[in-house]
């Protein structure tokens, strides 16, 4: 079951079930799009249609924001909480090393999809990692990497390329790549590998990570506007649909 949230898919799925559908994913080699849904995405595909077909288009596009939550809930979800990318990637991992099933992590600075593997090979002894690649490269050399990718035979790719680029990259390479499903995963990477320290738990609890980041890289405050304006936007669209709805009782 999905719900649209200001033009946008949100699917009305859990953790679990999300990490199950995307192994059944990567072993029928279906070659398909996942995206891990932000609020600063839905407020960025306002004004890019393409960005937005490609939300609309995936095959599983996961709640990865409080806000979210909140806005699908009031329109009647019954998601409990998010669907974080971390959290995700972990889960996905501990279920793909009974299949058999490769990964493979593209993304970060130089250096950061190694860090990454190590750690998820650490965590889960079995994991098949088939290979990693920074995220700096130029468009031109995405075909290779695509190429490389399919020949490593990795049956699930995680994308940390940041929004939009990260989305429109897998949208654009994944059948050259030959997986079988691929996420787009923001700094997940970061985190995974250390660069970027976690919220705590408790921040965590209720929703906070945002704040936490914006707590250690100030810097970052801009980007933060685009939550203020994701519930300005939600509260004018509620405001429609509840007018709509009377017009056409009245």
């Amino acid at each position: 079951m999905s719900l649209t949230v200001l033009g946008c898919k949100l699917d009305d799925i859990d953790a679990e079930a999300s990490s199950s559908r995307i192994i059944e994913f990567a072993k029928a080699k279906a070659g398909v799009q996942i995206v891990t849904l932000g609020t600063e995405m839905v407020v960025h595909a306002q004004r890019d249609a393409a960005f937005r077909s490609i939300i609309n288009n995936a095959a599983l596009s996961l709640c990865d924001a409080i806000g979210l939550l909140l806005a699908a809930k009031a329109q009647g979800s019954h998601l409990r909480d998010r669907v974080t990318g971390v959290d995700l990637i972990a889960r996905i991992c501990s279920a793909a090393e009974p299949d058999a099933l490769g990964i493979y992590l593209l993304g970060g600075a130089p250096g950061v999809a190694d860090d990454a593997a190590r750690v998820l090979q650490r965590t889960f002894p079995a994991l098949r990692i088939r290979g990693t690649q920074h995220g700096y490269f130029q468009l031109d050399d995405s075909p290779a990497i695509a190429a490389a990718i399919k020949a490593s035979n990795a049956d699930l790719l995680f994308v940390g390329l940041g929004f939009p680029r990260q989305e429109f990259w897998i949208a654009e390479h994944l059948a050259a790549t030959g997986c079988g499903a691929a996420m787009g995963v923001g700094g997940s990477l970061d985190v995974l590998s250390g660069k970027v320290e976690r919220a705590p738990e408790s921040w965590r609890r209720f929703g906070l990570e945002w704040l936490y980041r914006l707590y250690r890289e100030p810097h970052r405050w801009r980007r933060q506007l685009a939550l203020p304006y994701f519930v300005w936007l939600v509260f004018i669209d509620m405001l429609r649909r509840r007018v709509g709805t009377g017009t056409a009782n009245a």
